[in-house]
């Protein structure tokens, strides 16, 4: 019995069973091992493939879109912008309240584009409540440097006046904060796509409908990294560097939330706009309900 060989008769039986299902390849390489292993998961066709990275870039491009359209703190809104103080620092807290309350529909507008405005009403509140803070931190960063805070309208405020709204701790670390977060040189397209994907923060306490908000996400989050690797491809640390400040802007938020506290003992001292002592739950006086 001779081994290593196939008897011609059998061979050519075998090649006419198999050939109608052979691609006949120049050079073809042998089975691979996993071809001969047994079967395995299917890998997606690359028209799957391209049709999941074209619908990545629309979601790139509607984002994006409605970033320039409905922010106010764009490179090309912020250029000519200009600076002035506080006029009286006693007004502090009402001043601070008075330059943010376009954000509390902000989301509306900008992030129907993510499926935001299809989620029920109670969901939409919560994710606006809890995630009001973040965002505006991650807008205001390009306007924050060591010493001073700009709003959108040209209005600053020192960092000892922070300090006396918060405390010097809590103000230490948004500093940092801001000051790596534009370290990281990203543009409006991708600031605004890292917004979204603080929005759409699926475990926010009290959030009823989880997974359209994980599928959501994760949709942008896809979108936010196809960006950033396309952008920045020579520059490998700057996507774990944004999803670092995704957890780090997070805590941020629980923080500052805590500090709400005293907006909330001491409302009946201040004349805050009444979407704001909304969206925070702060008591309201009968006149700014009228």
């Amino acid at each position: 019995v001779r081994y290593g060989r196939v008897p011609k008769r059998s061979r050519e039986r075998s090649d006419s069973e198999t050939g109608s299902t052979r691609v006949s390849t120049t050079g073809a390489e042998p089975p691979s091992s996993l071809e001969t292993a047994g079967p395995v998961q299917s890998l997606p066709s690359s028209t799957e493939l391209d049709t999941k990275q074209l619908l990545t870039y629309d979601v790139i491009l509607a984002v994006s879109q409605a970033h320039h359209s409905n922010c106010e703190y764009t490179e090309e809104g912020t250029r000519r912008l200009v600076r002035k103080p506080v006029s009286l620092p006693v007004r502090l807290n009402e001043d601070y309240c008075v330059n943010n309350p376009y954000l509390l529909t902000y989301p509306f507008r900008f992030f129907s584009v993510s499926g935001f405005c299809d989620l029920s009403q109670d969901d939409q509140l919560i994710l606006i409540k809890m995630g009001f803070f973040e965002l505006w931190i991650g807008y205001v960063s390009r306007l924050t440097t060591d010493s001073s805070l700009t709003f959108s309208d040209g209005m600053y405020v020192t960092r000892q006046q922070l300090e006396v709204m918060y405390d010097s701790e809590f103000v230490s670390t948004l500093i940092n904060f801001t000051s790596a977060f534009n370290s990281l040189a990203l543009n409006d397209t991708e600031i605004g796509l890292f917004s979204a994907v603080v929005l759409l923060t699926p475990d926010r306490s009290g959030i009823t409908d989880i997974k359209t908000i994980e599928q959501h996400q994760d949709r942008l989050m896809d979108a936010l990294k196809l960006q950033i690797s396309s952008n920045h491809s020579t520059e490998p640390a700057v996507l774990p560097g944004v999803l670092v400040k995704l957890v780090e802007l997070k805590n941020i938020g629980i923080k500052h939330s805590a500090h709400l506290d005293w907006f909330r003992e001491n409302w009946n001292k201040l004349r805050l706009p009444p979407l704001f002592a909304e969206i925070f739950d702060i008591p309201k006086c009968e006149e700014d309900l009228q």
